[in-house]
């Protein structure tokens, strides 16, 4: 555990920000600078089959087992959210006293008890922070971090008996394209898990499903004094259609399995705007019954034009692993069985989100997402604690060591 805290700091300063725009894969050259890190240290590890392609951007690794047991594979992803991550200035607080923590004095900007009560979970702990300006890069360096931290043990405890245990570090998750891509052919395991969760303890193994929609409306501007009868104000079509989805199914009055329509974008002007919605529901039925409200609000407001000034271009990101892992559940039991031999009550929970697990279970590997122990992820609150990735830690390694008895 010793360098733990070093690799997760060193992580972390390497702006490997996704970019949605960009059409390179990765999408952004920090994210080659963080592999070729890792891959250094794999290769010092002395892991076996150590690769980056540089046409996937996914960096492999194999330690070699040591007893006929099965394999497990272990994933993380290199990039981080659509949030400021240049310069990125980590807090360490040894001993936090569970009181506010200013992040940054001059900006005023302060980590509250009030609103982060969580934080007095983690007194006398501790304490990464961000400096306020940035995110802080846990989600999911944090879990880059973990399994570093894990192979080294195995490295220097060869008396543990283990299978191989493949690791991976891809690109791009946060933007949902890095699992397109993730070469299954090259990762021989029985069960995969992304370490890529929240809170200790966190443990998801179903996912919405989602989907994006696009929607380009198309007005007429005139001189507002002219307008009667030839004036089409495409900001109006857009509220209008805005208005028709149900108020209530929307991310902040919806949990648990209650799907929502986020409206995520809303850009234009009198004569053309562009909106952006994510959909999301655990439910197939009712995920593609949303789909469905969707394009019929459209076409009702195209059907008062003599031709359809809404257009629309919707494409489903990932769907609900549950329904392949649920096949596997030895792969469920075998992360909580490991989580209580550390002292931990596992908290399984629907994922009100995607993993890059979504599209790999759905080639064919179960990969569930266990906790990296960091909290308030995507923004410039966001913490973590030295504790909570020495205890995420300990449950990958348990993880390998139970993996002989759900062989």
């Amino acid at each position: 555990m010793s360098k733990l805290l070093d690799d997760f700091l060193t992580f972390v300063r390497v702006n490997t920000r996704s970019d949605v725009t960009s059409e390179q894969i990765p999408t952004t050259k920090g994210q080659v600078k963080l592999a070729k890190i890792l891959e250094k240290e794999l290769n010092e590890l002395g892991l076996e089959k150590v690769s980056y392609d540089q046409n996937n951007g996914y960096l492999l690794g194999k330690l070699a087992g040591n007893a006929e047991q099965i394999a497990l594979g272990f994933i993380a992803h290199l990039d981080t959210a659509d949030f400021n991550a240049e310069n990125i200035q980590p807090q360490v607080l040894k001993n936090y006293d569970g009181n506010d923590v200013v992040l940054h004095e001059k900006e005023n900007i302060i980590l509250k008890v009030a609103e982060f009560p969580n934080l007095k979970d983690y007194v006398g702990q501790t304490l990464i922070t961000t400096n306020g300006l940035t995110l802080l890069g846990a989600d999911d360096k944090a879990g880059i971090a973990e399994i570093l931290a894990m192979l080294r043990y195995f490295r220097t405890h060869p008396e543990h008996l283990h299978g191989d245990i493949w690791v991976a570090f891809g690109p791009d998750e946060e933007i949902g394209r890095g699992a397109d891509l993730f070469p299954i052919e090259k990762f021989p395991v029985r069960y995969a898990y992304t370490v890529d969760s929240g809170r200790l303890g966190n443990f998801e193994y179903e996912t919405f499903n989602a989907a994006t929609i696009t929607i380009e409306i198309e007005g007429v501007s005139v001189h507002p004094g002219t307008a009667y009868g030839q004036m089409v104000n495409a900001i109006k079509l857009g509220e209008e259609l805005d208005a028709s989805l149900p108020k209530d199914e929307v991310p902040e009055k919806t949990r648990g399995y209650e799907g929502f329509y986020l409206l995520n974008k809303f850009n234009g002007s009198i004569d053309h705007v562009t909106l952006n919605y994510i959909i999301r529901d655990h439910d197939e039925e009712k995920f593609k019954a949303r789909k469905q409200t969707m394009v019929k609000i459209i076409e009702d407001i195209n059907a008062r034009f003599a031709h359809p000034r809404l257009t629309y271009e919707m494409e489903d990101q990932y769907y609900n692993m549950r329904q392949i892992i649920d096949q596997y559940p030895h792969s469920i039991e075998l992360a909580k069985e490991a989580m209580r031999k550390v002292g931990i009550t596992p908290n399984v929970q629907p994922f009100r989100g995607g993993t890059d697990g979504s599209k790999i279970s759905l080639k064919g590997l179960p990969t569930p997402n266990i906790f990296t122990a960091g909290e308030n992820f995507h923004g410039q609150y966001e913490f973590i604690t030295l504790e909570g990735m020495e205890k995420a830690t300990e449950t990958l390694i348990e993880m390998v060591k139970l993996a002989g008895k759900y062989d």
